[in-house]
């Protein structure tokens, strides 16, 4: 008898996992569509944000206002990718390699990455709201805390290109 018990315990188990499996393969194939959606080649068409704040943007010294026109590649079978500012004026010109995630269809978290390192060495990245994902645009907002409050911050991208 114990052992008619053990096994029916344990086939209630196995069968549970199983089915939490499946709803793990689904959530996983909808995140892949968040993915897919990014693949190619976007620009960053504008900033929005409080102007009487000076933004620096992804830690790079350079404005906000730097980033209007860079280049954001995104390969999503292998969750890499690049941003690239032109530079010109006070803007430096830099090509920055990524890794990035798109969690639960609405959050876009990415990390530098430098060279001669492995993704998986450098802790520190960045979290952004995803807003209003097309196939051809998409928005992405960061909250910077400042002074015990919050700037929100806007980037708006459109697509130049697939590859």
């Amino acid at each position: 008898m114990k052992k008619l018990l053990l096994a029916g315990i344990l086939g209630t188990s196995l069968f549970a996992v199983s089915c939490s499996t499946v709803k793990k393969g689904a959530d996983a194939q909808n995140n892949r569509s968040e993915f897919l959606k990014m693949k190619g080649d976007f620009q960053i068409v504008s900033i929005d944000y409080d102007k009487q704040y000076k933004i620096k943007p992804f830690d790079e010294g350079a404005d906000a206002q730097c980033f209007v026109g860079s280049h954001w590649r995104f390969i999503p079978n292998n969750f890499t990718g690049a941003y690239t500012l032109n530079g010109g004026g006070k803007c430096p010109a830099l090509t920055q390699p990524i890794k990035f995630e798109v969690k639960d269809g609405n959050t876009f978290m990415f990390k530098k990455i430098q060279e001669g390192t492995k993704a998986k060495q450098n802790i520190v990245g960045y979290t952004l709201d995803v807003v209003n994902m097309s196939t051809d645009q998409f928005s992405l907002e960061q909250n910077v805390p400042f002074d015990g409050s919050t700037v929100r911050v806007v980037y708006n991208f459109e697509r130049t290109g697939m590859k």
